[in-house]
This record gives C-alpha cells, structure tokens and sequence, in this order.
C-alpha cells in the first residue's frame, strides 16, 4: 500500500505524455493531407426563452460549416467526426 502513490504518479504522467504525443501528431497528419478541411450541413435551432417562462424553439436555415478531418479540433474548426454527430446546433437567445 506504500507504494501505489509513485505508481499512480507515474501512470498518470504516460498517460498526459501519450495524449500530447497524439495530439501533435495528429496536427502533423492533418498539415500533410491533400485536404485537410471538409464540410457539412448543419441546422441550428433557437431556443427563445418566453416572459412565461417557457421556450420556444424555431430552426434556422441550413449551413454548411467547415470543418477539420482530424482527431482534435485544430486550426480553430471542430473534428468532423463530431460536426457530423451534431448536425443540430441550439443557440440561446
């Protein structure tokens, strides 16, 4: 039992280590593609609030966002792989 406090120590920084490792390389794959953006179709909904306290919610028109083919987001866009798994985007008003 007096030992588990280097172990857990010691996992935890391979742990931070390997998820900087793989967040730069996933930078370096994405610089090296032919294409490294793509886009999608998204819809966003709005969500106003009521003096009653209720909301409403009215959707908007079609976008197409940009986004990044990738792991992580990078250069300020969302993965796709996310975008894609969220096609509806709530704003509150």
């Amino acid at each position: 039992m007096h030992n588990v406090t280097p172990l857990l120590s010691r996992i935890a920084t391979v742990l931070v280590v390997l998820v900087i490792v793989l967040y730069f390389s996933d930078y370096v794959v994405l610089k090296l593609r032919s294409e490294p953006t793509g886009t999608c179709q998204i819809t966003k909904l709005y969500a106003i609030l009521q003096k009653d306290g209720k909301t409403s919610y009215e959707p908007g028109e079609p976008e197409t966002q940009t986004c990044v083919n990738s792991i992580f987001p990078h250069l300020g866009h969302s993965p796709c792989w996310y975008v894609k798994r969220h096609k509806t985007q709530q704003i509150n008003l």
